[in-house]
């Protein structure tokens, strides 16, 4: 038997200067996890990861990030069959193993607070409460996701996954693929269908023209709190169509900035998007807008993904003095091009309300599979 409980084990040097997670989990899995699954079950097909839940599975990670629920840590995945053999055990015989703290870190978890978070916390002796879990990898895909990734998914299935759920596959890093299953599923995952891209690009360019009139009427009436509020509304909105124009998944608000800075589009939007945030009346904020709006429907003409549509900006319906683009215009001409059945029977049956993201940002729905599901509802 390796010693590894200990102090002196390989990688138990400590060091207090922060390693991003994913660095310090691939080294936890390579010089401590994998060893001890050859020994102990040389036989055993699993796949090991860091995915699923937290900042360094993104790569966001910092040192403020370790005072809960991060450390050295990855889950393991095995077959269903082997889940129901091997996992208690397997859990039992890393938390006798693992050395207590890795790379300066420790492997050891207090108990869960009121909110349900574990912090780190020195095990002077006894069992490891490490974060080495193991799950049946279809299983969990499923939980997370809210449908079975191993199946053929449709149209509703993909519009029903948050784009975080799907980050939290398809980010973080493999260590090892024994099975052989998780790779092509994060590769299947990798991005929306085609005609589900344009369907959501339809809908995130309805959501834009829903309120674009409204900057300046709230405005002018003197409402300027409300125009202000508009105005942030439709940045959101636009850094949204920014993600599906670059065919990347947009994460949960905490890193949704540093997201979207990380696109080809942001050294030319973000500084006109700070413009809009920062005007101190509605005409400033009008005035912004307009080249943002102008700037986004240019990007959109040079991806072919329709006929160009006119990418200037004009005044409101009936003269009114709001620049807008009129989103709908671009909506109508994605529209006309879906030519996937099952996309073409949601546009019927639920217009372009896009998908659980565009319908709600509430974290207790879109973090909540079960909750997730009842809006299947909503496309028929």
């Amino acid at each position: 038997m390796m010693p590894i409980n200990d102090e002196a084990a390989p990688g138990g040097d400590a060091s207090p200067d922060f390693i991003p997670g994913l660095v310090l989990s691939s080294a936890f899995y390579s010089e401590i996890v994998a060893p001890i699954l050859a020994e102990a079950y040389p036989e055993l097909r699993y796949s090991a990861a860091l995915i699923g839940y937290g900042s360094e599975v993104l790569g966001y990670d910092t040192s403020r990030s370790t005072d809960h629920e991060w450390g050295p840590r990855l889950p393991l995945f095995v077959s269903d069959d082997d889940y129901t053999q091997h996992a208690e055990a397997i859990q039992t015989l890393l938390g006798q193993r693992l050395p207590r703290t890795f790379r300066g870190f420790s492997t050891h978890f207090g108990p869960p607070g009121p909110d349900g978070v574990q912090q780190p916390a020195s095990a002077a002796a006894g069992q490891i409460v490490h974060k080495v879990p193991v799950y049946s990898l279809r299983g969990l895909l499923t939980h997370l996701l809210g449908a079975d990734p191993y199946g053929a998914l449709t149209a509703v299935d993909w519009l029903l996954m948050p784009q975080q759920k799907l980050l939290e596959v398809t980010a973080g890093r493999v260590f090892h693929d024994g099975l052989g299953e998780l790779e092509p599923i994060r590769v299947k995952l990798t991005y929306f269908p085609p005609d589900v891209w344009r369907y959501l690009l339809a809908a995130q360019w309805t959501r834009i023209s829903q309120q674009e009139a409204f900057v300046g009427r709230a405005g002018e009436v003197g409402d300027d709190v409300g125009s202000a509020l508009v105005a942030a509304d439709l940045v959101r909105d636009l850094m949204d169509l920014c993600f599906l124009l670059e065919r990347r998944y947009a994460p949960y608000s905490k890193w949704f900035g540093t997201a979207f800075a990380e696109l080809a589009c942001a050294p030319q939007l973000i500084p006109r998007f700070q413009e809009i945030l920062r005007a101190a009346s509605w005409q400033e904020r009008d005035a912004a807008l307009a080249p943002a709006y102008e700037l986004i429907a240019n990007l959109y003409n040079e991806r072919g993904i329709t006929e160009p549509v006119d990418p200037h900006v004009r005044y409101y319906h009936g003269g009114r003095p709001f620049q807008v683009i009129h989103g709908e215009r671009f909506a109508e001409a994605i529209v006309a091009t879906i030519e996937d059945a099952q996309v073409r029977a949601v546009v019927e049956c639920a217009g372009l309300i896009g998908s659980v993201d565009q319908i709600s940002d509430n974290v207790d729905v879109v973090s909540n599979p079960e909750r997730v599901a009842k809006l299947r509802a909503l496309y028929g």
